[in-house]
């Protein structure tokens, strides 16, 4: 004998359309909440293209172990064009035609294994003002998310000059006008071609290297980044960032 479908109570049905009203609910809250979140996230994104950044949670993280850290902000104007070129030499030689996302340097990463890094300058900048240290998948989703936004919102100018000015050079120094002055007792104007060098090659390992008594290893790698530089301002690859 088949079986007839018990109907619905009025109460059971009431308590159904109340508990999908309340799920609507709940879902359109946590929309305008994300949507939120996302119009914030913009706006400071937007807001640091004008104004400075203090600073990032390392660099606060630092100064609270260390009682203190050593920092200059100076405008782009302000520092030698030929550090940055050195540093887009050393740290992201194809800064000018990426999106934020240096596609050739992920594939040879991958290639090469993970010893080998493929950040672009435009996501430490993400990393170091808007996010922290660490490789945590939580972090690299929202530094994928933020990244073409920074590359949006603001010039290749800007991006380079907020990273020199928030990089580590050295424990407890950030910024290339505290790291020209700490290695060579001048601004980061003044410095020259081998200077701007040096200091680009402790990049990737600043508290284990000294620009003002580079080994071996350092002063070959500074050789390869000078040149490197002037590769650059010999093809106008610099055009993006006026360098």
């Amino acid at each position: 004998m088949a079986r007839t479908r018990r109907k619905k109570t009025p109460k059971r049905a009431r308590l159904l359309d109340r508990a999908a009203a309340g799920i609507r609910r709940l879902v359109r809250w946590a929309a305008l909440g994300v949507a939120g979140l996302a119009v914030l996230l913009v706006a400071w994104i937007a807001l640091y293209r004008v104004v400075d950044p203090p600073g990032g949670l390392y660099m606060w993280s630092e100064s609270r172990r260390l009682g203190g850290i050593t920092q200059s902000w100076v405008d782009f104007d302000a520092i030698a064009p030929v550090m940055a070129r050195s540093a887009v030499a050393a740290e992201d030689v194809n800064f000018c035609n990426h999106w934020g996302f240096d596609l050739r340097a992920i594939r040879a990463a991958l290639a090469e294994g993970a010893d080998r890094g493929a950040s672009t300058i435009t996501q430490q900048v993400v990393k170091n003002t808007f996010l922290w240290q660490g490789r945590s998948w939580v972090r690299k989703a929202l530094e994928a998310l933020i990244t073409p936004m920074v590359e949006i919102l603001w010039p290749k100018q800007r991006i380079l000059e907020v990273y020199l000015n928030l990089a580590e050079f050295d424990e407890g120094i950030f910024g290339v006008e505290a790291a020209a002055q700490r290695y060579f007792a001048r601004n980061a104007r003044a410095l020259t071609a081998q200077e701007a060098a040096l200091l680009a090659a402790v990049l990737p390992a600043p508290q284990s290297r000294d620009a003002a008594r580079p080994d071996g290893f350092l002063s070959r790698r500074a050789a390869s980044i000078a040149d490197g530089a002037a590769t650059i301002a010999r093809d106008n690859r610099s055009a993006c960032f006026g360098g």
